[in-house]
């Protein structure tokens, strides 16, 4: 038994004097090990990244929705390195404790894995601490390239918007047996390649739950059900400020707050309390 029972209450938290311990992949791990979901929210900006950082959350993602959410694009195509870089700095200065990770925008990594290393490079420097790439099969010699060279690196599958067009829209994935099948694969191989880390997106909760079940990394669902080891949403839709549409996952965490902090306080509890997200509610499942 510790001698503070506290530690074992909160074995990520830091004392007055030291302030919160920084996040790392080993107690990411550790957290999937023990059973205790992780939430992750994307930020782009200084303001938010320590606004989410003192509420909690676990994980910040500088995504390429800022494409959508900053710059008013329809896709997250436009996005630029350049562009990704500047707001992943804004983000780490900021942050004290969470694990920073950053999307490698459309164009950086498709290539080979020679530009991917290079793109990543750009990202880690401006400091990121993982970088995210969407897609499998092709992408599983580029993210062992990556682990090589001591990269951390985020998989993702299923909806993944970089390829929006060629998916006919942002459509539920791996419905049927085929597609189900090919994203298990494509799974598998990832984790071979060493992706510590794998974001679902817009699957069957059933699906997501196997992958996860199997997965030897942190797998982070969005639209993917509750079994995962974790969940993200895009900072925007969760506070009801989005431009467009909100995808019918997303709850709106401003409802019954009395501030922005209030809401991401509510999403970390209820992420960390298994009650976000609610498949019946939304209908993970079809």
């Amino acid at each position: 038994m510790p001698a503070n029972p506290s530690e074992a209450a909160a074995p990520y938290a830091g004392t007055a004097a030291t302030g919160p311990k920084p996040m790392t992949l080993h107690r990411l791990r550790a957290m999937r090990d023990s059973g205790q979901p992780v939430a992750m929210l994307t930020a782009y900006d200084a303001a938010s990244a320590a606004l989410l950082d003192d509420c909690g959350v676990d994980c910040l993602l500088v995504g390429d929705s800022l494409g959508m959410v900053m710059q008013g694009h329809a896709s997250t195509l436009p996005v630029s390195l350049e562009q990704m870089a500047y707001h992943v700095g804004c983000v780490a200065r900021a942050a004290r404790r969470a694990w920073v990770l950053a999307d490698l925008p459309f164009g950086s990594y498709q290539a080979d894995a020679a530009q991917a290393v290079r793109s990543a490079v750009t990202l880690m420097q401006a400091g990121a601490q993982m970088v995210k790439l969407e897609g499998g099969g092709w992408t599983a010699p580029v993210v062992a390239a990556l682990v090589e060279r001591g990269i951390p690196v985020c998989a993702h599958l299923g909806l993944t918007p970089q390829s929006v067009h060629a998916l006919g829209g942002y459509r539920i994935q791996g419905r049927d047996a085929s597609g189900a099948q090919l994203l298990q694969r494509h799974a598998r191989e990832l984790a071979a390649a060493g992706a510590a880390m794998l974001v679902l997106e817009l699957v069957p909760s059933d699906l997501a739950a196997a992958v996860s079940a199997e997965y030897p990394g942190i797998c982070i669902g969005i639209g993917a059900g509750a079994r995962t080891h974790g969940q993200v949403l895009v900072l925007h839709d969760m506070l009801d400020i989005t431009l467009g549409p909100k995808p019918r996952f997303v709850r709106n965490f401003m409802q019954g707050a009395a501030s922005v902090r209030e809401a991401v306080q509510a999403y970390v509890r209820d992420v960390k309390a298994g009650v976000f997200p609610d498949e019946a509610l939304h209908g993970y499942a079809a």
